[in-house]
């Protein structure tokens, strides 16, 4: 039996109870049937009364038994009738009369019959509520004051330091909060003291949440989490209230880890928003300073919090004796990707061509959660094809799908289509192999996927955390190949839409090289005009122009002046290697799929030959002719080229 039937089944029972209750201390509950005086009468006239009780009270009362075996009950009416007369006519009818003498003294069972139903009830009503504000672990109807921190054990916690890979530096640095947990005399003899808070910044995906679960195992110490939404309602003050009892809760289990995710819902900087000082989130975020400040740290209680925003967090927050200290969680390098993918790889297994490091290269900018979806994914693929184990080629699949998305060979394509989607792939990747300093280009697709008609893919060969004007350059120049390919074959007429994406994300490149990065030669290295793109999610409410007019058309015709110069560059270079264009748009014509090696067999001269996976279909008409292509498309779907 479920709980919602045990529940249905106990509140019957309890109904059932009730009706009982009343049924039997019910003065007027019985057999006895309700009858007007004029009805009364008539009985006594026609002689079918049997016997008769009157009561002494005001008006009199007579029950009693009708001949043909019924009861009654009657009231006396006392205007305008003496009872004498009417006791004299049942005498005469032969009616057998009793005289119930009046209660003038204190009857304890009566009061107790008469009050107990009321009592009952009370009682029901006040389990019920209790029941409501217990319920569901503490999260019932009434119970919105209350914390809705999730607690963990610590023999439930079954997350170490094992299983958290991909960020040794940080591990290092909260591995002291694991000793001060095991042993907090070992600091508090030497006068040391440990952060009270800490604050793991970084990325989403990066382990933020799996590393504080990790030094609650390591430490062996109930754990407690709670997401930084889950302290304000519609209601007022119960933002205050439940970090009060999260508070009270921690010091019964101390010592203790609370763990707050994503801190910036509650944390964020006072007076950024509309709502005043008297704002829900404000005053949560007042009780919760006052929280951290309060408790000493022989409390054994450490706060860790986790955000992707820490410029938005409130100042208070992060002084010293709150949130003094911070670690960084970042995207994990080569070395940890190699470490996560092996942590995941225990789920599932692998053949012996899989190699991880060769994988951890191959996968830049890839946090832990993207290689976590990356082994799935690739499982997912391996069981389609009823494998028993998971193969290198399905890891490579599965890093297509996460960089390029879902084919989608469903898709209906017309040549024309295709013919003008395989010069524009070709396009970038060319113009990806000619120019400096370039990402090398990893693989190039006509078959949809995602949005995107068509793919180039660039696959960066090491982590790379800055770049110079040189490669920025050139990635300008990659961005307007798709579209310089289809003005030099089709013409600038027949140009398409394809290239909307390219042209916006460069020309959003060209703006950051005039006015953030100090690129610009008229420009020079100053920063104009201030982050406003995030208003109200930040410190400021209000849009600031810090530029003047004549500043601002300069800086436009700089932008305008870069993305020419890359436009003229990348049109110079397709039109000196027409002919490795026309190639390249053929063999994606035929194997619809090319990839690094093929490439450069098409940049060296030599015929490509076909990928590693791929099949010959049936008979294929030949390539159209090069030159016009006739009418264009109205609309081709964005190049999703990723840089």
């Amino acid at each position: 039996m479920n709980e919602m039937a045990k529940n249905l089944l106990l509140w019957l029972i309890i109904a059932v109870v009730l009706l009982t209750v009343f049924q039997t201390f019910n003065p007027h509950s019985g057999s006895s049937q309700d009858m007007s005086y004029t009805a009364f009468a008539q009985q006594v006239d026609n002689g079918n009364v049997a016997s008769g009780t009157i009561t002494s009270t005001a008006p009199p009362t007579i029950t009693g038994k009708l001949k043909d075996g019924g009861s009654y009950r009657t009231v006396v009416p006392v205007v305008g009738l003496s009872t004498s007369d009417l006791v004299k006519q049942m005498r005469d009818k032969g009616v057998e009369l009793r005289q119930e003498p009046a209660d003038n003294g204190f009857s304890l069972l009566g009061l107790i019959f008469n009050w107990l139903p009321i009592i009952i009830f009370i009682a029901v009503l006040i389990w019920f509520m209790r029941q409501m504000q217990a319920g569901s672990g503490g999260r019932g109807a009434m119970s919105f004051g209350r914390s809705r921190a999730k607690l963990q054990g610590e023999d439930q916690v079954k997350v170490n330091f094992g299983d958290v890979a991909g960020c040794d530096e940080a591990k290092e640095e909260v591995g002291e909060l694991v000793e001060f947990l095991r042993d907090p005399g070992k600091f508090q003899k030497l006068g040391g003291k440990i952060p009270r808070g800490v604050l793991m910044v970084g990325p989403p995906g990066t382990g933020k949440t799996l590393l504080a679960k990790a030094i609650a195992g390591e430490a062996k110490v109930p754990f407690f989490s709670i997401s930084g939404s889950d302290f304000v309602e519609m209601f007022v003050g119960v933002g205050a209230s439940r970090v009060r009892d999260m508070f009270e809760q921690a010091k019964k289990h101390a010592p203790c880890i609370i763990f707050i995710d994503e801190i910036d819902a509650v944390g964020r900087h006072r007076g950024a928003g509309m709502g005043g000082g008297h704002d829900e989130r404000e005053q949560t975020l007042n009780q919760l300073l006052v929280e951290m400040d309060g408790f000493e740290g022989t409390e054994g209680i450490i706060v860790i919090a986790a955000t992707n925003r820490p410029d938005v967090l409130d100042p208070a927050l992060l002084r010293p004796g709150r949130f003094d200290r911070q670690v960084v969680v970042g995207l994990p390098d080569v070395k940890g990707r190699d470490q996560i993918l092996k942590v995941h790889m225990r789920k599932v297994p692998t053949a012996a061509d899989v190699d991880a490091m060769t994988i951890a290269r191959g996968t830049p900018g890839f946090s832990g959660a993207d290689l976590a979806n990356l082994v799935n994914e690739a499982a997912l693929f391996a069981a389609r094809e009823n494998a028993r184990e998971v193969r290198m080629s399905h890891l490579d699949r599965a890093r297509d799908k996460i960089l390029m998305g879902t084919e989608r060979r469903s898709m209906a394509m017309n040549d024309e289509e295709k013919r003008l989607t395989a010069y524009h792939e070709a396009g970038h990747a060319i113009i990806g192999r000619l120019v400096p300093e370039h990402d090398p280009v990893y693989k190039v697709t006509i078959i949809p996927r995602g949005r995107a008609l068509g793919v180039t893919m660039y696959l960066p060969e090491g982590d790379r955390y800055s770049m110079n004007k040189v490669a920025i350059e050139s990635q300008l120049c990659s961005l307007y190949g798709g579209r310089v390919a289809e003005e030099v074959i089709f013409g600038h007429d027949k140009v398409t839409t394809g290239a909307s994406n390219d042209i916006e994300r460069a020309t959003k490149m060209a703006r950051n090289m005039a006015t953030k990065w100090g690129l610009s030669d008229e420009l020079g290295p100053v920063t104009y005009g201030e982050e406003e793109d995030e208003v109200f999610i930040g410190r400021s409410v209000t849009q600031h122009k810090s530029v003047s007019n004549e500043t601002a058309r300069k800086i436009d015709e700089v932008v305008r002046t870069i993305l020419d110069r890359a436009y003229a560059r990348s049109k110079e270079l397709l039109t000196t290697n027409i002919d490795k264009l026309h190639v390249m748009a053929d063999a994606l014509l035929l194997y619809e799929t090319i990839d690094a090696r093929q490439i450069d067999d098409i940049m060296a001269g030599r015929e490509p030959g076909p990928p590693a996976d791929w099949q010959k279909p049936g008979p294929t008409p030949p390539p159209p002719p090069r030159g016009d292509a006739g009418s264009a498309p109205d609309k081709v779907g964005k190049p999703a080229t990723q840089l």
